[in-house]
């Protein structure tokens, strides 16, 4: 075998190649800033690395989830695009939520749902309900606004269930609340608010931009509103007999759907309309007539045990306008109290919505009673405002009760002379009747003198009877016991219910039925006293003698669960009326005056007025043919 021997020249080529390699390696050498590049270029390659390695993993681990809602968002949006067509695009932008933008001015608080655009809650700021809790007309589902419309492409929408986008913005003072329900970023639907700072109108307008080829016009495109009434009073029975839809036609007439049950109408050229919640309003109006308007009225109130959150749910539906295409509907809506010193600020006569009565009534209230307690209650507290328009009402209708007392005076005294005339001829009651009535026409004690001014009270006292119930300046206010004027004045509750009357006492109808009962005590024991009595016709005096029973019972029950200030009003109503009827009666007539006069006026010739020469016509005629048939009997 041959020997293995070092080769020199070997050894020595790899010292060199090792020492050159040492030579180039010193002579390469980074410097100190080309050394921290290279640490920080290093460093960040660690990081990158790292975070890679993380990502990976993360797609590792969910990209079967990501995979999967990937799809769903397809299938989502090719649904939506089959359901909603254009209108699929508002439901993909941000504001397709429940949320609700809060807008708040001095005299309102409102909420605007994302999800139909409208109005989901109404705070009446400065007033509270019975139960001190803050007054709300809208809150909590108890309203439905929505249109109704068709698409181009054969579908039908409803905008209750569309997505809004909300803006708010300034106008001036003005705030403006735009909600918008977008088919793309330039095509919309809008519904338009502007809120003024201390007003409770609000401006609407319900306009389209881009549509003219989305909306189908062959159909008609109609806005509905619902409302269930809360309710806000002590008296449910109370406030739901003054909660009802009121509407006024573009003349000028004011009409109104049934009191109680289900009322419906189909009505033309409706100026505004008025869901009237008897103290608070929510009304309508519309800047243009609305041509045609389907209207209802449900009672809600079955048993008023049991349904005590609302009183009424009113229900208006009409088609919307178009101008060029486009759907362009100005209207109002005022939210606010039925007041109608505030009421009267605006235009079209919204007070008309307050039930002052028709005719002469409603006349007589807006041109004497509401100016004048407005200016009694300015500096008089609210029940003693009410106490002195009392007295000043009656000292102007005392000539009134002068009038009848006088009346009752002379038949009283003539009572003794009409009774001989009916003994005289008691088998001839045509003969007696014209007799009776020659006598009582030469003594100037016709039975209609007394009657006629009895009826100039009428239009007063109905007139009252609607003021008291519909005057706002009244609610809340207390005065004695009663702690609120515009609602019962209870003193007692009771254990029980009684039917027609309820679960409490009311003191002030109390008083008023005494008033009445002792006023009537006077007045009706003086008619029975003069009354003579007929053969064949029914017996007055019994008739009269129940009245003063009847009629003060009837205060009683009726009134319980009404305005104690209207039962303050007729107690010192009657109070005062029996204080007039002494002083006539002890100071002023004289029934020998009386009969010394009558006595002087029989001797006078008495001139007839037509009507009473057709009644002795008339009575002359039936005379004769009583004759006639007697002789033809024998």
């Amino acid at each position: 075998m041959e020997e293995k021997k070092i080769d020199l020249n070997s050894i020595i080529g790899f010292v060199l190649i090792f020492g050159i390699l040492v030579y180039m390696m010193y002579m390469n050498k980074p410097t100190e800033e080309e050394q921290a590049a290279q640490e920080q270029a290093k460093q960040e390659q660690v990081e990158a690395e790292k975070k890679a390695t993380e990502k990976a993993d993360t797609l590792v681990t969910t990209a079967e989830d990501f995979s999967a809602a990937t799809l769903t968002d397809s299938t989502q949006l090719v649904a939506l695009n089959n359901k909603l067509g254009a209108f699929a695009y508002s439901s993909t932008l941000p504001s397709a939520t429940n949320n609700e933008t809060l807008v708040e001015t001095d005299v309102l608080s409102l909420k605007f749902s994302n999800k139909g655009g409208y109005l989901t809650e109404i705070k009446l700021k400065q007033f509270v309900d019975f139960d001190s809790i803050p007054i709300y007309l809208v809150r909590k589902g108890n309203t439905d606004f929505n249109i109704n419309f068709g698409t181009t492409d054969s579908r039908i929408l409803n905008t209750k269930d569309l997505y809004f986008q909300p803006t708010v913005t300034k106008n001036g003072e003005n705030t403006v609340v735009s909600m918008k329900l977008k088919v793309s970023s330039e095509k919309y639907l809008e519904y338009r608010y502007e809120l003024k700072p201390d007003d409770y109108m609000v401006d609407f307008t319900i306009k389209s931009q881009g549509l003219s080829n989305v909306i189908n016009r062959s159909q008609e495109v109609n806005l509905n509103w619902t409302l269930d009434t809360y309710r806000h009073d002590q008296s449910i029975t109370y406030e739901n007999r003054y909660t009802r839809l009121t509407y006024q036609y573009d003349g000028g007439k004011i009409d109104k759907l049934s009191q109680a049950g289900e009322d419906d109408e189909i009505v033309e050229d409706v100026k505004w309309l008025s869901y009237r919640q008897h103290f608070f309003s929510s009304i309508l109006v519309s800047k243009e007539p609305l041509k045609s308007v389907k209207i209802t009225s449900k009672d809600l109130v079955a048993d008023e045990d049991i349904d005590t959150v609302f009183t009424k749910q009113f229900y208006t539906k009409f088609p919307l306008t178009f101008e060029a295409g486009e759907i362009n509907q100005p209207l109002k809506f005022y939210f606010g109290p039925t007041d109608s010193k505030i009421l009267k600020t605006y235009e079209n006569n919204l007070d008309d919505s307050i039930p002052f009565g028709w005719g002469i009534f409603g006349w007589i209230n807006k041109a004497l009673f509401i100016p004048l307690f407005g200016f009694l209650s300015g500096f008089l507290p609210y029940g003693i405002a009410i106490i002195v328009m009392t007295i000043i009402i009656k000292l102007l209708m005392s000539f009134v009760q002068y009038k009848q007392f006088l009346s009752q005076a002379k038949l009283k005294v003539l009572k003794p002379e009409l009774d001989a005339i009916r003994e005289k001829h008691k088998d001839n009651k045509m003969k007696a009747q014209q007799e009776t009535m020659a006598l009582q026409n030469k003594a100037g004690a016709s039975p209609l003198s007394g009657c006629i001014p009895g009826l100039i009270q009428l239009p007063v006292f109905y007139a009252l009877f609607m003021f008291f119930p519909t005057a706002f300046d009244l609610r809340q206010k207390s005065f004695l016991w009663a702690d609120d004027l515009s609602s019962y004045d209870a003193v007692a509750y009771l254990p029980f219910k009684i039917p027609f009357y309820g679960d409490h006492v009311s003191l002030f109808p109390i008083l008023a039925a005494i008033a009445i009962f002792f006023y009537m005590k006077m007045t009706t024991g003086q008619q029975m006293a003069s009354q003579p009595t007929q053969e064949g016709m029914p017996d007055m005096a019994k008739m009269m003698k129940y009245m003063i029973y009847f009629s003060p019972l009837m205060m009683l029950f009726f009134f319980n669960n009404y305005a104690s200030g209207l039962s303050l009003y007729y107690f010192i109503s009657n109070t005062i009326s029996i204080g007039i009827m002494l002083v006539i009666k002890n100071y002023i007539l004289d029934e020998d005056k009386i009969h010394a006069q009558i006595q002087v006026n029989k001797k006078k010739p008495k001139k007839q007025n037509k009507f009473q020469k057709k009644m002795e016509q008339m009575m002359e005629q039936a005379e004769e043919q009583k004759q006639a048939q007697q002789k033809r009997k024998k």
